[in-house]
């Protein structure tokens, strides 16, 4: 192993069912992780997704330090049945200074001791990993429900890129495949969609439609003007 000098976006500790769904959602979605578990072979089939692989035999501060994950902007810790480890190793994670930590729960009374030290905390299991992956990787997506066959109904903030366009020059249907289910301006919502609607920035707009191509209309809403 070797310290790592570039920052990562993020980092996964565990690698159970959880976090293993964790790291193939976020690297299928083109983000860049780093992975450590202490079982070899769980090692081995995630770096199918991942060379930021690495096994580690303890999880003390000075053998996390040396795996670079204090490079990482977010840290998922993904063993919450191990209490113990889980506690100390997320307190070991956050003393290190990274931005935003994660952590598994298995309980609500082991939840609230992860928030007490500083911890955001997430409830198994595969389900949640999958809709925590759309969270990180979309922060422009506000609320996102996941239905069957990869198809999503989700709620996105409107930015400058969109403003003063009607539905018709949008075009989202044509364009990202997605189908405007309602809208909401000045706290009203409508489900009147019609194709002189005016959009504006900071409207909430709900759409139907394939998960990627909601990231890629979510993408396009965050890029510079």
């Amino acid at each position: 192993m070797h310290q790592h000098k570039a920052i990562i976006e993020f980092g996964v500790i565990g690698l159970g069912r959880f976090g293993q769904a964790l790291v193939k959602s976020l690297t299928e979605a083109g983000k860049e992780v780093l992975a450590l578990d202490g079982n070899e072979s769980k090692i081995k089939q995630i770096r199918g997704y991942t060379e930021n692989a690495f096994v580690v035999t303890a999880l003390d501060k000075d053998t996390l330090l040396d795996t670079g994950i204090q490079n990482c902007g977010t840290v998922i810790v993904c063993i919450g049945e191990k209490v113990d480890v889980s506690i100390l190793t997320t307190l070991n994670v956050i003393s290190m200074g990274v931005p935003r930590v994660i952590s598994k729960a298995f309980s609500f009374e082991q939840g609230l001791i992860l928030e007490k030290i500083g911890a955001e905390v997430v409830y198994p299991e595969n389900d949640m990993a999958v809709q925590l992956a759309n969270k990180l990787v979309s922060s422009g997506i506000l609320v996102s429900i996941e239905m069957h066959g990869n198809i999503n109904i989700s709620e996105l903030k409107l930015t400058g890129k969109i403003d003063g366009k009607t539905v018709q020059q949008a075009n989202l249907r044509q364009k990202y495949k997605l189908n405007i289910i309602a809208l909401e301006h000045n706290g009203k919502t409508t489900t009147d969609i019609t194709p002189d609607l005016i959009l504006k920035e900071n409207d909430k707009l709900v759409v139907v439609g394939n998960r990627e191509n909601i990231i890629r209309f979510e993408q396009y809403l965050s890029c510079p003007r």
